[in-house]
C-alpha cells in the first residue's frame, strides 16, 4: 500500500508545471521599472520644474527683471574694479618697468661691450627684457630734460657711463633684490641700482587693490544671497497651499524643492547676462575720456574689454550664487511646509 499512490494522490504530491511565463512576469513586477524608465521620468520631471519656473517668472517680467538688475549691478561693481586693477597694470607699458634695474657700466666700457652685455642679460631667467643706452644717447637725453645743453657742450669728455635698463619678469622684493646683485657681479658692470621702496610702493597698491576688490565681493555676494533668499522666500509663501497639498498626497522634499532652484538659477543667469552687459557698455563708454586723456600725454594706452573667460565665470557664478541663495531659502522654510 505504501509503495503503490493512486494517480489523485501522485498529482497532489508532485510539483505542478506552471506556465513558463508566470514566473518571468512576477520577476519582472518584483524587480519594478528598468533604469530607462527611472531616466526618463527624471529628465520629464526637471523638464517640468524649468518650465513651470519660466512661466511663473514670466507672469512677473517687471519684477522679474528689476530683480535680475539689482543681482546685475551687485555682481558688476567686484568685477569691474578688477578689470580696472587689471588695466592699470598696464598703464604706462607695464608696472614691471617701474622696477627696473640700472646696470651703470664703467667709463671705458664700448657700445660693442654693452650691446653683448644687453644680449647676455635677457637670456638669463627672471629677465624679460635688456636695453643698452650709450653714452651719447645718454648725454642727449640728460641735455633735453635738463635744459643744460650749452653747459653740458663745454665738458672736456662725456662723464656719463653707458647704460643697461634691465626689466624684470616679476615685481618681487626678494627675487628683485637676487637679481640685481647677480647682475652686479657680471664684468663691466660699475654699479647696479634699483629703487626697492618704489617695488614696495608698487606692492602696498596691488595688495590694497586686491584686499579692496575681495572684501567688496564678499559684501555684495552676502548681499546677493539674502536678495535672491527673499525673492525665493516669497514665491513660497504664494504657494503655500499648493506645497501642502503637494506633501499631502505623498510630494518628497525634494521634488517641492526642485522648482524653486530652477528658479534661483534663472535669476543668477539673467543678473549674469545683464552684468556681461553693464561691464562691456561701462568700459567701452568709459574708454573714450581714458584714450583722450593718454592722448594728450603721448600714450595709445586703452582699456581693455571684458575677457570672454571672465565673462563666463561671472554667468556661471551668477547661476551658482542663485541656485545656492534658493537652496538656503527653501531649506530654512522647508520644515513651514508640512501640512498641517
Amino acid at each position: 500500500m505504501s509503495a503503490t499512490r493512486s494517480p489523485k494522490v501522485a498529482e497532489r504530491v508532485a510539483p505542478k508545471a506552471s506556465d513558463p511565463q508566470t514566473p518571468k512576469k512576477k520577476r519582472d513586477e518584483d524587480d519594478g521599472p528598468d533604469f530607462g524608465t527611472l531616466l526618463r521620468a527624471w529628465v520629464e520631471s526637471h523638464r517640468a520644474s524649468l518650465a513651470d519656473s519660466l512661466r511663473r517668472l514670466g507672469k512677473q517680467p517687471i519684477g522679474s527683471f528689476f530683480t535680475c538688475l539689482v543681482m546685475a549691478v551687485a555682481l558688476s561693481l567686484p568685477m569691474g574694479l578688477s578689470l580696472l586693477l587689471n588695466n592699470v597694470e598696464r598703464l604706462g607699458g607695464s608696472w614691471q618697468r617701474a622696477a627696473q634695474i640700472s646696470l651703470y657700466l664703467q667709463l671705458d666700457a664700448s657700445p660693442t661691450e654693452g650691446e653683448h652685455l644687453s644680449e647676455q642679460i635677457k637670456a638669463m631667467p627672471g629677465v624679460a627684457d635688456a636695453e643698452f643706452i650709450s653714452k651719447e644717447k645718454a648725454l642727449d637725453e640728460f641735455q633735453q630734460q635738463s635744459g643744460l645743453g650749452e653747459a653740458l657742450k663745454e665738458l672736456p669728455q662725456n662723464p656719463l657711463p653707458g647704460v643697461v635698463l634691465v626689466t624684470p619678469n616679476e615685481v618681487d622684493k626678494a627675487t628683485l633684490e637676487a637679481l640685481r646683485q647677480r647682475l652686479a657681479e657680471l664684468p663691466k658692470v660699475q654699479q647696479a641700482q634699483l629703487d626697492l621702496v618704489w617695488v614696495e610702493r608698487l606692492a602696498a597698491i596691488l595688495k590694497l587693490g586686491d584686499r579692496f576688490v575681495f572684501g567688496l565681493t564678499v559684501l555684495l555676494v552676502s548681499a546677493l544671497l539674502l536678495v535672491i533668499g527673499n525673492t525665493i522666500r516669497l514665491h513660497i509663501e504664494n504657494r503655500r497651499t499648493e506645497i501642502e497639498v503637494i506633501k499631502l498626497v505623498g510630494g518628497t522634499d525634494s521634488y517641492v524643492r526642485r522648482p524653486f532652484l530652477y528658479m534661483g538659477a534663472l535669476y543668477g543667469f539673467g543678473a549674469g547676462f545683464l552684468s556681461w552687459g553693464v561691464l562691456a557698455y561701462g568700459l567701452n563708454w568709459l574708454n573714450d575720456a581714458v584714450v583722450g586723456l593718454a592722448g594728450l600725454y603721448g600714450s595709445d594706452f586703452a582699456l581693455a574689454g571684458v575677457p570672454v573667460a571672465d565673462g563666463l565665470s561671472l554667468l556661471l557664478g551668477a547661476v551658482l550664487l542663485g541656485y545656492i541663495g534658493a537652496w538656503i531659502a527653501v531649506a530654512r522654510h522647508l520644515r513651514e511646509l508640512a501640512p498641517k
